[in-house]
């Protein structure tokens, strides 16, 4: 199928951060786009407003008819979308074209030089610092992002000359097999999504298999160290990069008055005293994978140093809510051991003598019970601790599986609590705080306004 004799395209969990950044993309070609979501948010009522027609009730009825022409229509749907869904069963058994997210994504990188970033963690931030970088620069590029950019208040960046698109390569359901990359970036493999791969070989696999779709004359940029060996096309260049050392890292590093400063070298590149536009630590490392790759597509020295500086992050990665002689409030996405211990000690190292106290909501009972006890190694790096119910997005409770598994392997010299979402306000304004983080993949974003008030009073 190509996307230019597509008239409608029809998406099954269509308010997804991944899934509405393609509903975007489809309107703003002119198609006729409708879908089905579960919930109603901000995202749809904005997708609304921009001129999709969603319905949050598992009905064929609500089906307009123009998408019930199958030889016009392509049907996108997330794997998070249950089989037994009844308009996704409607739709494979009409025998409609059906394809998941990941696969359209693969149509648009065969067409384009796809800019792929793919990692356990990071390549939300990476890849929207790549899309922003680059469209700030005179090279310009399309992206589908991971999350909200709170320089463009959009997940999809448009440009109708550049001929690069940005996507972050989700490694879910191994989404990023249907991807074409031209360069790809790998920011980390620590293992995750067990329930899918089963094991940590498996999960080291996919990635060694993603690695070999990368384009014959493309690139491959991959953080040191990783445990995985690619497996690459005759002619892929390849560079390291870390916040140290590697092809591309960084030097004179200067963190004060939370504020970071940073060089960036690489192989015939070097740009001295860039500020970085959110000052947290592991935003050192993202920005080097960020800046080798807007470098290898020729952007200018100059564009890259003054885009790094303009920044301003993405939605719920590190978002400071608040911020004053008092308290500081931040709010992470980090829902796996290893960023929740970045995002930790990223905060301890711009605040080193204030107290920490982490606001965690796990996500998924699965990933609760494969990682319980590095969740509770990473989080007694806190001052603090105060454990949420478990978010149980897509899955069934699991007997046996609760946040007290975290709990009870916190170590004996953090102070613990645990809360449910209706007492976790009242628990803060009893306590002691200085640095407020609350962590988490779940809802627990929706706490932040009544957190803020509390922290203000």
């Amino acid at each position: 199928m190509k996307i230019e004799n597509i008239k409608s395209v029809y998406f099954i969990g269509a308010g997804g951060i991944g899934m509405s950044a393609l509903v975007r993309y489809f309107l703003s070609l002119g198609k006729a786009v409708a879908g089905y979501d579960r919930t109603p948010s901000e995202l749809t009522k904005q997708l609304i407003h921009e001129g999709a027609n969603i319905h949050y009730s598992d009905d064929l009825t609500l089906i307009p008819e123009i998408f019930k022409v199958k030889e016009n229509t392509l049907v996108v749907y997330t794997p998070a979308v249950p089989h037994t869904h009844s308009e996704l069963t409607f739709f494979i058994q009409q025998d409609y074209s059906v394809m998941k997210r990941s696969q359209v994504l693969g149509l648009i990188t065969r067409s384009s030089r796809g800019l792929c970033v793919a990692g356990t963690h990071g390549k939300t931030t990476t890849s929207t610092l790549i899309a922003h970088l680059l469209h700030e620069s005179s090279i310009g590029c399309t992206a589908f992002l991971g999350g909200i950019s709170e320089n463009y208040n959009t997940n999809l960046l448009l440009s109708k000359k550049s001929p690069y698109t940005v996507i972050e390569a989700d490694e879910f359901d191994r989404s990023f097999h249907a991807l074409h990359p031209f360069i790809s970036v790998i920011t980390s493999t620590d293992p995750d999504h067990l329930d899918i791969y089963g094991t940590q070989e498996a999960y080291f696999e996919s990635f060694e298999h993603y690695t070999s779709l990368i384009d014959s004359d493309g690139i491959l940029v991959i953080r040191k160290g990783l445990k995985i060996h690619p497996r690459l096309k005759e002619g892929v260049k390849t560079y390291t990069y870390s916040a140290h050392e590697g092809d591309f890292h960084a030097e004179n590093i200067i963190i004060e008055n939370g504020e970071i400063f940073m060089d960036f070298v690489g192989p015939n590149v070097r740009i001295n005293n860039i500020q970085l536009g959110v000052p947290i630590s592991i935003n050192i490392e993202n920005s080097v994978a960020a800046l080798a790759v807007a470098h290898l597509c020729a952007a200018k020295d100059q564009e890259l140093k003054k885009a790094m500086g303009t920044f301003k992050g993405v939605e719920r990665r590190f978002d400071f809510v608040l911020k004053n002689d008092k308290h500081v409030l931040i709010n992470d996405y980090a829902h796996h051991p290893a960023e929740i211990k970045q995002s930790i000690i990223s905060i301890k190292e711009l605040y080193p003598k204030r107290k920490l106290t982490t606001v965690f909501q796990p996500h998924l009972y699965t990933r609760t019970k494969d990682f319980y006890k590095d969740f509770a190694e990473s989080l007694s790096l806190s001052d603090e601790v105060i454990l949420l119910d478990i978010y149980p997005a897509r899955e069934e409770p699991i007997e046996g599986v609760t946040s007290m598994l975290i709990y009870s392997n916190l170590r004996n010299s953090v102070i613990k609590h645990t809360a449910t979402k209706e007492n976790i306000v009242n628990l803060l304004s009893t306590l002691s705080t200085d640095i407020v983080l609350t962590l988490g993949a779940g809802d627990i974003n929706q706490l932040l306004p009544q957190i803020k008030v509390t922290l203000e009073s």
